[in-house]
């Protein structure tokens, strides 16, 4: 029988170098795996940003302009050429926009799904912290929509009236806002991280 010792420290080494290479791969596997997601919350943080301001250029600039019953789709895709708006198909936008969702016939089929991105209403383009940043792309969809009796002229004629016991001749009708479910999606320039948001606008 042999009973010499010789060796074991080599052994040793090498068990306890190949515990430290394990130990130093999984290190370095968990800070690249952090890094990767630490980077992809970003991205997806600034997508979301950018569709949180999508939603304040359409709801607050946008859609007041487009219930105008003056408005025409030259009109508003000029004004808000810094933006380079698009209104793919503006007929089917304005049934969205009076009409209820059983009537828009002007719509093709493809322009039903939820994904705004998929023949978007309205799209534009919002800029990136610096000039050279690709920016951000806005996609906007109607889903549905409820007709009220706001006018859409710019004269309003449902003016505020008295109280019961005020001396009105007039009878002022109730006004019943118009509601429209939208969905809004912003997409960064490298289009790895998307935010889309879905809100219930009343004009």
């Amino acid at each position: 029988m042999l009973r010499s010792a010789k060796g074991a420290a080599l052994v040793t080494a090498l068990m306890l170098t190949m515990l430290a290479l394990v130990i130093s791969l999984t290190l370095l596997y968990t800070v690249t795996v952090g890094t990767k997601v630490s980077a992809s919350q970003k991205r997806y943080r600034s997508a979301l940003a950018a569709a949180q301001g999508g939603v304040e250029v359409l709801t607050l600039e946008l859609m007041p302009r487009l219930l105008d019953a003056s408005a025409s789709a030259d009109k508003v895709a000029g004004d808000f050429a810094l933006i380079k708006l698009q209104l793919p198909q503006y007929a089917c936008l304005q049934q969205k926009l009076t009409l209820p969702t059983g009537a828009w016939s002007a719509c093709p089929p493809d322009r039903q799904p939820s994904d705004p991105a998929s023949s978007p209403d309205v799209s534009f383009k919002l800029g990136g912290a610096l000039p050279s940043d690709p920016g951000f792309s806005i996609a906007g969809k109607i889903m549905d929509s409820i007709p009220g009796n706001s006018d859409l002229g710019g004269i309003d004629y449902l003016e505020q009236g008295g109280s019961v016991s005020a001396k009105e001749e007039g009878i002022r009708p109730r006004h019943v806002p118009g509601l429209f479910n939208i969905a809004v999606q912003g997409v960064g320039g490298n289009a790895r991280e998307k935010a889309r948001l879905s809100l219930l606008y009343a004009y």
